[in-house]
């Protein structure tokens, strides 16, 4: 089987990975997902005892009905693609505080499970079609949503209740708006109390949104869908959070048996982004409502709590920065004793500029030179947060942070504090679930630690992946800083060539090349596309320029302003320096690549910069910002009407230089977040203009190009291209 059919049917060697991990309150259980092998494309629900290492499949989607093609309501494939859920099965479950029962759906129907595997599992008596359950603390019973409504339906005896419903076209209640989903990282819009007595639940109002059509030429007869899409400068959803009270809910449809809101107003006109919302605990007080909210301009973040009973919002802290604050993964979060968990900016006192900093409280503490990700759990007294060692952007690790003490050490693998990768994890219960990934094994490697936190943890075996391994020779990526400004890099070789300056390799970039991805980490799996076109011919090199995080504030929010030169500087030079450290690159035969973002610096490379760039395809890529959403595109380049020069400074429809180079756009009709209308003007600008370009059009498929066929023609098709506009002999016999 090709290396490109490998990875489509694989799902990009996804398929068998254990993933969505749950711990019990004692450490002594683990829930996760997993299909039964590398090739089985449904996901069941597992738990493993960390006592006895047995794992039992507590739910499989085969066995209660789910193993037939899916049925998804449109809000669920909605949920998914926002998530880039490619997966099928159980995709996304729910626990209780206890750990006894779990919830999830198929096919837009709801089902309860018992995490003991005494019980079995069993379909409740839900309104489909069912999106985004979430279980009750408590376990007694599961919040949903229904046709825009929120409702609550009991474990036992089944009580289906009626919690919001929607009063106009055009509203939902319980589920995140686009905006939320696709830019902030929230995927939720509905939070049970800690007592189980109410649900907060985001009234989401789209009436303002603009509306754009998504039709697929290749099926005429289907309707074509309609969706809400805020490009800049437009109306964004209205957002509203509200307590509602499971005492009072009917069972009634109309939204007289609803109980009456209890309404969470904050100034909306001045912070309307709804980023983060939940619950906070303190041991001897009621529970309160706490969230976050940002500005349009995005430069200020509020953090501030509110009375359940009463509505009532105080200010707890504020985040400004004269550009722009970053969201931050996993804040708020609260000590077992109840103190805020917070990345907040603060003076670079060594380097100038600001830093983020892990604070508890009012403390600052952690990290002071790394650079901080995320807070990815709290365990009573320890926190457990991601970071890069300073100076080493492509390695990720865990940290384990002592409030009491304020000491922070590694959490690692045995063997493998020192060997750089990228990691993550969970913590609950004194047991840490890590996941690591290097550039020394294929796939993922679980690792579950009891005592995490203390001086000893025991290592309480592995939870295997089942997950095919690449039929690709090993990627073996040449990392370094590169030019003046030390832009992480990577260079590819195919395995058959010896570097020679006498025959030097045409070159192929391919980049992400922009804010909140990076391509050039110590993770092998990461390298696995690039190596297989390594593997036709061509020297591969990926750079992570200005915009990509990992290295700084300063250098993620050098593009403010202007997303297109910075990003395109720093590929350049990066070619330049590769070029010379290395000896062996023909810069007479240069091609790019990329989807999304990389897409846009793809297509904005090879028509501004053809005296570098020689071919470019470009997949999936913006080409107006005017056509992207206001949260991303505001957030760089401010409103259109006040920032015209940034717009057209970062449109690949302008800045185009001589001669013509060979472009090939890919692009799915059914794209809802960078739309097909961006491939649309840009072929016809180049049309007008006389060059020359190939379009392939990929009908019903989204942002995500995950159609076995399609994904894996889509690779061949994109080397026959390449070659062809660069002028390369036929493929090496080495190269399989």
């Amino acid at each position: 089987m090709s290396f490109p059919r490998q990875q489509a049917r694989t799902r990009r060697f996804t398929i068998g990975v254990p993933r969505a991990f749950q711990i019990s309150p004692d450490g002594r259980r683990v829930a996760f997902l997993r299909t039964r092998d590398g090739d089985d494309g449904l996901a069941c629900l597992w738990v493993r005892d960390l006592d006895t290492g047995r794992e039992d499949v507590v739910a499989d989607p085969r066995a209660v009905g789910g193993a037939a093609e899916e049925d998804l309501p449109p809000e669920e494939r909605a949920r998914r693609e926002r998530l880039r859920e490619t997966g099928g099965g159980i995709v996304s479950y729910t626990v209780d505080r206890e750990f006894t029962r779990a919830a999830f759906t198929l096919s837009g129907r709801l089902y309860a499970v018992d995490l003991a595997g005494e019980d079995g599992v069993r379909e409740l008596p839900a309104t489909a079609p069912v999106v985004d359950p979430a279980i009750a603390p408590t376990g007694t019973a599961v919040a949903y949503v229904s046709g825009g409504a929120l409702r609550v339906v009991d474990v036992e005896g089944g009580r289906d209740r009626l919690l919001a419903a929607p009063d106009a076209p055009g509203i939902t209640w319980g589920l995140a708006e686009f905006i939320a989903a696709e830019e902030m990282g929230r995927f939720r819009g509905l939070w049970w109390a800690p007592d189980a007595s109410a649900v907060l639940a985001a009234r989401v109002d789209e009436s303002p949104v603009t509306r754009w059509t998504i039709s697929d030429p290749a099926n005429p007869e289907a309707a074509a869908q309609t969706v809400a899409y805020p490009p800049p400068g437009t109306a964004n959803a209205d957002v509203r959070l509200a307590v509602l009270p499971l005492s009072g809910a009917g069972s009634a449809p109309e939204a007289a048996g609803a109980p009456e809101p209890r309404w969470i107003e904050w100034d909306r006109a001045a912070l309307p982004y709804l980023v983060t919302a939940g619950w906070a605990a303190v041991p001897g007080a009621a529970p309160e409502v706490v969230f976050t909210a940002q500005s349009r301009d995005q430069r200020t973040l509020r953090l501030l709590r509110a009375d359940a009973a009463t509505g009532a919002v105080r200010e707890v802290c504020a985040e400004t920065d004269p550009v722009w604050v970053e969201i931050m993964p996993g804040v708020p979060a609260h000590t077992g004793a109840g103190e805020t968990v917070w990345i907040g900016l603060c003076a670079d006192k060594a380097g100038g500029g600001v830093r983020r900093a892990l604070f508890v409280g009012d403390r600052e503490l952690g990290p002071r030179a790394d650079y901080l990700r995320a807070v990815v759990d709290v365990d009573g007294d320890h926190v457990l947060y991601s970071a890069s060692p300073a100076g080493r952007p492509g390695e990720i690790g865990l940290w384990l942070l002592d409030i009491r003490t304020g000491a922070a050490r590694r959490a690692a693998v045995p063997g493998a504090a020192d060997s750089p990768g990228v990691e993550s994890g969970r913590l609950r219960g004194g047991t840490l679930v890590l996941q690591r990934r290097d550039m020394d094994t294929d796939g993922v490697r679980t690792v579950l630690l009891r005592d995490a936190a203390s001086d000893r943890p025991r290592e309480a075996g592995e939870v295997r992946s089942l997950a095919h391994a690449p039929d690709l020779p090993r990627p073996r990526p040449r990392f370094w800083a590169a030019g003046a400004r030390g832009i992480p890099a990577a260079l590819l070789l195919p395995s058959w060539y010896e570097p020679d300056p006498a025959a030097p390799l045409p070159v192929l970039m391919d980049p992400y090349g922009g804010p909140h991805a990076q391509r050039v980490v110590r993770s092998r799996g990461a390298h696995l596309t690039s190596q297989w076109f390594a593997e036709q011919g061509f020297a591969v090199l990926v750079a992570d320029g200005r915009g990509t995080p990992g290295v700084g504030v300063a250098w993620e929010q050098a593009v403010h302003g202007d997303l297109a030169n910075p990003v395109l500087e720093d590929q350049v030079a990066a070619l330049h320096d590769a070029a010379e450290r290395f000896g062996c690159l023909d810069l007479s035969r240069v091609a790019v690549r990329g989807w999304s973002f990389g897409g846009y610096l793809a297509a904005l490379a090879v028509l501004r910069r053809p005296d570098v760039f020689h071919a470019a395809v470009a997949g999936a890529p913006v080409t107006l910002w005017e056509l992207y959403d206001t949260h991303y595109t505001e957030r760089y380049l401010g409103l259109p009407g006040e920032r015209a020069d940034a717009y057209a400074r970062s449109s690949v429809l302008e800045g185009w230089a001589e001669p013509s180079r060979p472009l090939m756009l890919i692009h799915g009709l059914a794209d809802d977040n960078v739309v097909f209308a961006h491939t649309q003007r840009l072929s016809t600008a180049l049309l007008a203009a006389g060059r020359a370009h190939t379009v392939l059009p990929l009908s019903g498929i989204t942002h995500m190009p995950t159609e076995e066929t399609a994904a894996e023609n889509m690779l061949l098709l994109q080397v026959e291209f390449l070659r062809t506009a660069l002028a390369l002999p036929a493929k090496p016999e080495a190269a399989g």
